[in-house]
């Protein structure tokens, strides 16, 4: 058998799955206050370009709402672990149920869905803030539906030195900004 042969049919494997999971019906999403938040179609994840968003198969790009990981294209520090750690909580191929937030809009100025993003019953905004890969952001100072959850969270990882808060000791919490890690 030629070498390449097994890298190719895994390939088309991994392929084939991601195009039949976006053509599959999507499941019906559970029934929520649409004033407080509504959950959009779910979907399989398809790429994790950065800490905070997630494309998934269909091509629809979430941005993880109230959370603000550190930025890759500024070589911000836990940058890459915060990526890896969303890529881990939301591996390629898993399916994820993304939930809107009717206080905080539907889209950012980039076209992404603002969600808060759930893989069974784990509420990934809230673990990524728990793990230390990232911490509140309150755009705009309105608080969503699970603020005062992610603050908590952010006070605990950073008092026990969890992930950026352990990494780059410079960092400060402070939700009504947008994380800052200070290489």
């Amino acid at each position: 058998m030629r070498a390449w042969l097994p890298g190719l049919l895994v390939a088309f494997g991994a392929a084939a799955f991601l195009v039949w999971g976006s053509l599959s019906e999507p499941k019906s999403p559970p029934k929520l206050d649409p004033r407080v938040s509504t959950a959009l179609a779910s979907g399989l994840v398809a790429f994790v370009p950065d800490g905070d968003t997630i494309r998934l198969a269909d091509n629809r790009k979430l941005r993880l709402v109230q959370v603000d990981a550190p930025e890759l294209p500024q070589g911000e520090c836990y940058a890459e672990e915060a990526m890896r750690e969303l890529e881990r909580l939301a591996p390629i191929g898993v399916e994820i149920v993304p939930h809107t937030d009717g206080k905080l809009g539907l889209k950012d100025e980039h076209g992404r869905f603002l969600a808060y993003v759930f893989k069974g019953k784990e509420h990934v905004n809230l673990r990524l803030i728990e793990l230390g890969a990232a911490a509140p952001y309150f755009y705009r100072r309105e608080r969503g539906r699970y603020a005062d959850q992610l603050l908590a969270a952010a006070q605990r990882a950073r008092s026990d030195r969890r992930g950026l808060w352990g990494a780059c000791p410079r960092t400060e919490l402070n939700p009504y900004r947008g994380v800052n890690t200070r290489r």
